[in-house]
């Protein structure tokens, strides 16, 4: 089971939604970087279930606790290894998963793939739960990032069904104070009527005993030219590699992504000019802030689109894996009604491993 990542950023997540507890280690984190405890626990609180409607009325706490890689807050450049207690499950919720596999989701190919050992209880290793130790490695990185000029914030772009959806990022012109903004929201969004216009939308969909998928985009400020490499290990793989470890991420794309194949040439470059303080720039932006898997110095923009979660209470078919027989499954249990306002700060986390990731084997940090 592959739960490891990086290259000279390395972290390992381990656990599972209903295990004791849940955690990561991190590897190649530089020596003596100061790691504040309350931006942490910010990020943290962002990503944590039970605070809205909009979310799993599951509670959790989500306090990490540093076995090892910190002293007196500061980074000692051994492996930084944190865990995040479990100390709210219902087990008993997903008993018959094993049995009657939930449509969209991952309990029929676990069966197969591990022959029936997998954990099953709340999605086991393929929960979003699993995006808490994802989001306290990506607090200590965007802190380091944070002191070289680097700053990373996302929104919720788009929620199926809403009437409204946010203004999407300037290609060109982003201040950080807007992501410093949005990344301590924990609906983020540019224009705050779009949220109201979600809220209603997810509401609608839990009301109806169902769910909606989204999408969330996010903007890197102050990547320098050079970071990454052409072919197999550009930024855009590392990214798009770090992003699917997500659960219910099913797409990526990059400035105007799909939007290209139906431009030309001439729309499509990004005319490049002479900024004031010398450096080079474009006009525009449709390459996202990569070309040729390596940052040109403009923002780094990305969208990740999030499938509605499978765990729905409406009537599923489904099969009964001992009869292999047509079966009908109703979900119970607290699931998200829509997962995408706290996948925000999951995406901002692997953002920010990514990018430190890119800069440390670029030997720009």
């Amino acid at each position: 089971m592959s739960s490891s990542w990086g290259n000279s950023i390395r972290i390992s997540i381990f656990g599972g939604s209903h295990t004791q507890a849940i955690g990561v280690n991190i590897e190649g984190l530089p020596a003596g970087e100061r790691i504040e405890w309350e931006e942490i626990l910010e990020q943290m609180a962002r990503r944590a279930p039970g605070r809205d409607k909009t979310a799993t009325t599951r509670k959790e706490s989500d306090q990490p606790q540093v076995l090892c890689g910190l002293l007196d807050g500061v980074t000692t450049g051994a492996p930084l290894c944190a865990i995040i207690e479990n100390t709210n499950q219902r087990s008993k919720d997903y008993s018959q998963l094993k049995v009657l596999p939930r449509p969209g989701h991952a309990d029929y190919t676990a069966e197969v793939k591990y022959g029936g050992y997998q954990d099953v209880r709340g999605g086991g290793h393929f929960s979003g739960r699993l995006t808490a130790p994802l989001v306290f490695a990506g607090a200590a990185a965007r802190q380091i990032l944070r002191r070289r000029g680097i700053v990373i914030g996302a929104h919720v772009l788009k929620v199926a069904g809403a009437k409204t959806e946010d203004r999407p990022f300037h290609s060109t012109e982003i201040s950080p104070e807007l992501l410093k903004r949005l990344s301590g929201e924990y609906f983020p969004v540019i224009d705050p009527a779009a949220r109201e216009s979600m809220r209603e939308s997810i509401e609608e969909a839990r009301l109806s005993r169902d769910s909606v998928g989204g999408v969330v985009e996010c903007a890197i400020l102050g990547m320098p030219v050079g970071a990454g490499d052409p072919i197999f290990d550009g930024a855009e793989n590392r990214i798009a590699s770090i992003i699917f470890g997500i659960p219910a991420v099913k797409g990526i794309e990059f400035g105007a992504g799909f939007a290209v194949a139906d431009s030309r040439g001439s729309e499509n470059n990004d005319p490049m000019y002479i900024y004031e303080d010398g450096s080079v720039r474009t006009r525009t932006n449709n390459a996202g802030g990569i070309l040729g898997g390596i940052t040109n110095g403009m923002p780094l923009i990305f969208r990740a689109a999030f499938k509605p979660t499978p765990s729905i209470s409406k009537e599923q078919e489904t099969v009964d894996l001992r009869t292999r027989e047509a079966a009908k499954l109703v979900i119970t249990g607290r699931h998200d009604p829509c997962v995408v306002p706290r996948a925000a700060p999951a995406v901002e986390a692997a953002a920010g491993i990514a990018a430190l990731d890119l800069l440390v084997q670029s030997r720009m940090l």
